[in-house]
């Protein structure tokens, strides 16, 4: 049998390892947004005018989404504002379509410190 305090420290080396290699991310390394950008929905969808703005414990933007083809798609986004390394995350966001009732989620995070503006995907 294990000695309890063995089995405590492991657990809490792991929870420590876990928590480290979250908290390493360094959000100032990402490049800076451009305009256009390509979706991380892929397909030669660019995105347009996202511009995320900080207000409420939210970031939010309304955009533009272009086919190579020229179809356009006006879109909003609403993100979750989380205060971390000095600036603003805005994570786990929501899309809606401004045209019809089209709604998804997104990987793609936007870190803004310093009036600087960086991608998670560019």
């Amino acid at each position: 049998m294990r000695d309890p305090a063995s089995f405590s420290f492991i657990a809490a080396v792991a929870a420590l390892s876990v928590f480290s290699a979250t908290a390493q991310e360094n959000f100032e390394s990402w490049a800076p947004l451009k305009d256009p950008f390509p979706s991380t929905g892929g397909g030669g969808i660019m995105i347009h005018d996202y511009d995320p703005v900080v207000a409420a414990g939210k970031c939010s933007t309304n955009f533009r989404a272009i086919e190579q083809n020229g179809t356009v798609y006006r879109n909003a986004i609403v993100f979750d504002a989380v205060e971390t390394q000095g600036g603003v995350l805005c994570t786990n966001g929501k899309w809606r379509s401004l045209d019809n009732d089209a709604t998804g989620t997104t990987p793609f995070r936007v870190f803004i410190k310093g009036g600087v503006k960086r991608g998670s995907g560019d």
